[in-house]
């Protein structure tokens, strides 16, 4: 009767996950496949898309706002690597197997509730020139004006609100590795940095690779704080791809060229992280 069942299944094994397979072809694949077919018309939303070719794919490599976009986006990544990320696996460890360590971990985890626009609405104030923070720091600077100063204060905003998310993260992964090897490692003498690099790290290794990893992908399509914020601004020098992606679509009305702006940001998103889970994958 077991065998039976096992070939009905093997039989219409594929029915049964085709309406999985339909729903995810419908929410993703169809838009970007529509999208890549926009970028290659001249469309404003309201007259027929008209058939361009690579048109916009060339004006996007020759748009001096495209080298800005960029270097911003990488910004974004190295800083998400450094702070959030750095920062949130530093607060794991000092808090982690100390009395009191889960109400240390609080404070940094009340942020994470907010939504990016949200945040970005609280330290508006806080950042603008002769606001909260000149004024507590006795400094005269433009925090939201001044490039790249405005990508780095955007950077600790977001610091301030993923901290805490990789930091729990970091501490379910401590929590996971084994007693006995760090228990071993004690005895034989190792303690602080040497018993964290040498045994806690490697352990933790594979959970590391996933909170980076997301972080990777979450810095590369940074929109709601940057577009609160600055818009972009003051000019362009602010903006990220997808600040760009959205401004060409829906300020400009610039399908076609916002379409090109945003299969540019999935192929990049999706190379880098391919070929960052490949390499995790060799080592």
């Amino acid at each position: 009767m077991a065998a039976r069942g096992g070939v009905i299944l093997g039989r219409f094994g594929h029915g049964y996950v085709a309406p999985a397979v339909l729903l995810v072809a419908g929410l993703l694949y169809a838009p970007f496949l529509w999208t890549a077919y926009l970028s290659l018309t001249r469309y404003d939303g309201l007259e027929p898309a008209q058939w361009i070719g690579g048109h916009n794919f060339g004006k996007l490599i020759e748009d001096p706002a495209l080298l800005t976009s960029i270097r911003n986006t990488l910004l974004w990544v190295v800083g998400t690597m450094v702070l959030p990320v750095g920062l949130g696996l530093l607060v794991a460890v000092l808090s982690y197997d100390i009395k009191g360590g889960v109400w240390f971990r609080v404070p940094f985890l009340l942020p994470y509730a907010l939504s990016g626009a949200g945040l970005a609405m609280v330290w508006s104030p806080i950042l603008s020139h002769g606001g909260i923070a000149n004024t507590l720091l006795g400094v005269d600077t433009a925090f939201l004006q001044d490039a790249p100063v405005n990508t780095f204060a955007m950077l600790l905003v977001w610091t301030w609100q993923q901290l805490g998310v990789n930091m729990l993260l970091f501490v379910v992964g401590l929590q996971s590795i084994p007693r006995e090897p760090i228990e071993a490692a004690r005895l034989d003498g190792a303690g602080g940095w040497q018993l964290f690099r040498l045994v806690i790290w490697p352990l933790m290794r594979p959970l590391t690779a996933v909170v980076v990893g997301l972080a990777l992908v979450a810095s590369l399509k940074t929109f709601d704080i940057v577009w609160v914020l600055t818009q972009g601004g003051p000019g362009r020098n602010s903006e990220t791809l997808a600040v760009t992606m959205y401004k060409e679509t829906f300020v400009a009305s610039d399908y076609g060229y916002g379409s090109a702006v945003a299969v540019m940001l999935t192929v990049v998103t999706g190379l880098a992280s391919y070929l960052y889970l490949k390499r995790q994958v060799a080592s």
